[in-house]
């Protein structure tokens, strides 16, 4: 059986971040994905994907992505049922992700985006001449 999912969306509000009881860091997410067609008023729809994200793949996305980022996601899809407070089966569909890629430019402030001081010029360097050149 294969169940593989890959998605490509912008992250519909900040990413939060909680622990389980034992220790383990989750995220849930939410994906906008854009179809590939347009409706009878002509615009493009999108779905909103709910994702669920585990440990470090968490951490870092809480970190370094915000709300608007586009992010890569491949993982499973997963279904799940409860009873909600008035006694009714919801069933609930999500994605699993096994790993997530960062395709925003980096946001601002961060320890790869902040500013560094302006770097000399390189000078260009001389050619060899043939005789120079080991494998000429």
């Amino acid at each position: 059986m294969i169940n593989q999912v890959t998605l490509v969306g912008r992250l519909t509000k900040d990413p939060d971040l909680r622990y389980t009881p034992d220790g383990k860091a989750v995220s849930n997410i939410t994906l906008a994905v854009n179809r590939h067609y347009k409706n009878a008023s002509g615009e493009i729809e999108a779905d909103f994907v709910h994702c669920i994200l585990w440990g470090k793949t968490a951490e870092n996305t809480v970190n370094y992505c915000k709300k608007g980022a586009v992010l890569g996601v491949t993982g499973r899809i997963q279904t799940r049922n409860y009873d909600n407070q008035e006694g009714k089966r919801v069933y609930v569909t999500e994605v699993v992700a096994e790993g997530v890629r960062f395709l925003s430019s980096k946001p601002a402030g961060t320890r790869e985006t902040t500013q560094q001081a302006p770097q000399a010029p390189r000078q260009p360097q001389p050619v060899p001449q043939r005789e120079e050149l080991p494998f000429a």
